[in-house]
């Protein structure tokens, strides 16, 4: 089949990096069922984090075409962008879990930063001819801005001061997205994201994590005294905010994405014990037994918040759940996708969990 000139009858063909992941699954979700002219070049690494099942709903859609490759493969990436005649990118494709880049840092060098780059060299070379019609959405996250203390939110001018390895590559990706804005015409847009949480997310992350804990009677890890606090922004609304900031959002500009849901990871933790046994049939506090305090991660940050008001004044979205209808719709899609999460509790992740958790 000739690949390029069947790209033809599609009005976009959109690049989505790392849309196997928690995610990038949501957005291709979200792009493949609202937008029919629309074509989704959905490539993944499928590290641990990837996973084909979140997708089984659009396997079968002609709009959807999964690659599984490497962005850090020059070579591949710009025989994708030939071959599918690419439009613009959507890049979510990254290392993402704190504890993993304390242990590895290297791996987050490569993926979030010379990955990026490879993405923006092969985009600039392609669409030399005319940059105009062409995005390039990097999707970001709130902890390049460091850390926040009692007061205060992160706006898009807050200078940033990552903390951690990961934070500090997803930085570097920023600015060389901004040079590439700044120095090559290449029109960028960056979204900076507060926490996530929702369905089909990995079991490293918090709630995920103490989910399926809970279900299996384990000890539940907090670091430190868990007086952590974040801002958590339920998946689909950061779906919807990336369809927006793609769309509409203007060229060489960031976007912070905030759920407006600032909690202490305690206190997070103790509502999602009460939920759980009440759902699970359990007496009340049964599962807050669990809890089980580990030693505090290096250079944890103590608070993150972020001021969404900018989207929400240029781009009209904000919010659509408050934290504990989103909470509760999470929790009914672990306890009904039991077969999902046990396929990726194995293995590898064993491993990571022990070395992570269980030797502190």
């Amino acid at each position: 089949m000739n690949i390029g000139a069947y790209s033809m009858n599609w009005t976009k063909n959109i690049l989505v990096t790392g849309g196997a992941g928690f995610i990038g699954s949501h957005v291709v979700r979200l792009l493949v069922n609202k937008y029919s002219d629309y074509r989704i070049i959905n490539l993944d690494k499928l590290t641990y984090a990837g996973n084909l099942n979140n997708l089984t709903d659009i396997s079968v859609s002609d709009q959807h075409i999964f690659l599984k490759d490497d962005i850090c493969d020059t070579s591949r990436i710009k025989q994708i962008f030939d071959e599918y005649q690419i439009t613009d990118v959507i890049h979510l494709a990254a290392e993402s879990h704190v504890d993993r880049s304390i242990e590895r840092p290297m791996e987050f060098v490569m993926t979030n930063v010379v990955g990026t780059v490879n993405l923006l060299q092969c985009a600039k070379d392609a669409w030399s001819n005319d940059f105009s019609k062409h995005v390039f959405h990097h999707v970001s996250t709130d902890e390049v801005y460091g850390s926040l203390g009692a007061e205060g939110l992160f706006e898009e001018t807050t200078a940033y001061d990552p903390r951690s390895p990961y934070s500090s590559s997803k930085a570097s990706s920023d600015h060389f997205v901004r040079a590439f804005h700044h120095t090559y015409g290449l029109q960028i847009k960056i979204s900076n994201c507060s926490n996530n949480y929702g369905s089909h997310q990995f079991p490293e992350k918090l709630i995920p994590l103490m989910i399926n804990n809970i279900v299996h009677n384990k000890p539940l890890p907090i670091y430190g005294k868990g007086d952590n606090i974040r801002d958590w922004l339920w998946v689909e609304d950061h779906a919807n905010a990336i369809d927006a900031i793609f769309h509409e959002g203007s060229a060489g500009e960031s976007y912070n994405v905030g759920g407006l849901n600032e909690w202490t990871n305690i206190e997070l933790v103790k509502y999602l014990c009460n939920t759980m046994d009440t759902k699970l049939g359990r007496s009340k506090g049964e599962s807050e037994k669990l809890i089980t305090y580990v030693v505090d991660r290096a250079g944890h940050d103590m608070r993150y918040a972020i001021d969404a008001s900018k989207l929400e004044a240029e781009l009209n979205w904000k919010p659509s759940l408050e934290f504990e209808e989103g909470l509760d719709k999470t929790v009914d899609w672990y306890l009904a996708n039991t077969k999902w999460i046990d396929q990726i509790t194995s293995g590898s992740y064993k491993e990571y969990y022990e070395t992570m958790y269980q030797n502190k």
